[in-house]
């Protein structure tokens, strides 16, 4: 695969010019990969632009390092499948900041910003608490997720980024600046989601609930059709539902239910769900995959964080091999834009591993996918296939025009600059608040150049 044109095609360019730093030697010293080979992203499909990675062990040497780096961008789980997080200069990674601090009285936990949601949940869950969402896979960081708005699903449930109440982070000059929902008000909404524009997140406080259980089914083929008249109901039948779809036969392969286990809750399935049937065996979202590293199915109850991934704490992922892009719509108009889509299914499923319809609730963050809508996201995980992927996404894009789709941050699209600026009634106070945290750039790169401040 060309780098460059895998770049540019993104709509992400990297600039070719050699960005100057000087980082006197009290400094944190940058690790070299140069003795390992190239530094990717978790799919493989990017390599980074810079082999100068800090890792600090604390949040004195973050502050360090932010000060003493002309250009810097923060790094998480590499999870990001363009090059959101990329650099030609500087790149951190905070995987050592990994406390966590629960405060039982406001009912809350506070980590670093190298916890991941796998070490996360169970440690919560252990103490009696719960988050209210999370994503599909947990080996994700908590502040990567969040400051992206990865989401997570239900038709009720904000996503990821919704529980924060309180963050801290490095800004330009390196002080600390702390904010809070309590104090902060609407500009707190601004720096939830902040795409690494505002500095370099060190802590986030989150809110909890009481530990719950849940258990999932799985029902497979469910007509598009029941879609038309149900898809509010549909999606409001558990917790969290998932459609998992190929495109092909006018219908969703698979129907992952989670639901919370309420006191009194039968213990018997029902054998139909709209037409679709239960499956009689543990399976994996991709027909014929083996279904091992998925979460337990067929109603066995479980604590929350075993259930509400589609995956296992304990089976991290080895390798991406994948290209993922995903795309937001209003769920009042989930049904047509799911036909709309569907009219590609040729030219899609051919490069398709599966597709994961789901929903998520309206929030008030300024930059999150799902910003002042309910939201129906259509998920595509595609083979690493980027030469033909490259190619059906703005076929895509086009499909879901009429919509207005909000692509998600961390993942690929092509949708022009100039109307994704547009997609966002905030953005212009999002840059206010980018200018008066980074008032020379350090931490904008050609993502964020490109898709932010191009118009």
């Amino acid at each position: 695969m060309n780098k460059r044109d895998f770049l540019k095609t993104s709509g992400i360019l990297l600039s070719g010019a050699t960005l100057s730093r000087f980082v006197p030697p009290e400094a944190v010293e940058a690790q070299s990969s140069g003795t390992t080979g190239p530094r990717t992203n978790w799919a493989g499909n990017l390599t980074y632009s810079t082999n100068n990675l800090y890792t600090p062990t604390s949040v004195e040497e973050v502050q360090q390092v932010v000060k003493r780096c002309d250009k810097l961008r923060a790094l998480g789980a590499r999870h990001s499948f363009n090059a959101i997080a990329d650099s030609t200069a500087n790149q951190i990674s905070l995987e050592h900041l990994d406390e966590m601090t629960i405060d039982s009285k406001a009912h809350t936990v506070t980590v670093g910003a190298g916890v991941r949601y796998g070490r996360l949940a169970p440690y919560l869950d252990s103490q009696g608490y719960a988050l209210h969402n999370l994503a599909s896979l947990p080996h994700i960081t908590v502040i990567g997720a969040c400051s992206t708005a990865t989401h997570g699903s239900g038709i009720h449930n904000g996503n990821l980024s919704t529980a924060v109440s309180a963050l801290e982070f490095v800004q330009a000059d390196g002080t600390l600046a702390t904010l809070s929902r309590a104090k902060d008000g609407d500009t707190f909404n601004g720096t939830v989601v902040a795409l690494g524009a505002l500095g370099v997140s060190t802590r986030i406080t989150l809110d909890l609930l009481p530990t719950f259980q849940m258990r999932q089914a799985v029902y497979e083929d469910l007509s598009f059709d029941q879609l038309q008249h149900n898809l509010d109901a549909i999606f409001g039948s558990g917790y969290s539902i998932s459609l998992f779809t190929d495109w092909q036969k006018h219908q969703a392969t698979q129907v992952w239910i989670k639901k919370r286990m309420e006191p009194g809750m039968s213990s018997t399935l029902p054998p139909e769900f709209y037409g679709a049937t239960l499956a009689t065996q543990k399976l994996h979202p991709i027909t014929g995959h083996d279904a091992t590293p998925c979460t337990e199915q067929q109603g066995i109850p479980g604590p929350w964080y075993e259930r509400m991934p589609h995956f296992r704490m304990n089976f991290t992922p080895s390798s991406g091999a994948e290209l993922q892009t995903e795309y937001f719509v209003p769920r009042e108009h989930g049904y047509e834009a799911i036909l709309a889509v569907e009219k590609l299914r040729d030219r899609i499923t051919p490069h398709l591993f599966i597709t994961e319809l789901r929903t998520i609730a309206a929030d008030n963050l300024w930059m999150s996918m799902a910003y002042k809508r309910d939201s129906l996201a259509i998920h595509f995980t595609w083979k690493p296939e980027w030469p033909a992927v490259k190619e059906i996404l703005p076929l895509i894009e086009k499909q879901l025009a009429p919509f207005d789709p909000r692509p998600h941050w961390a993942k690929l699209f092509t949708i022009p600059p100039k109307e994704l600026e547009a997609k966002y009634a905030k953005l212009p106070d999002f840059k206010s608040l980018v200018k008066q945290h980074d008032p020379g750039g350090k931490f904008r790169n050609a993502f964020l150049d490109t898709n932010l401040y191009t118009a």
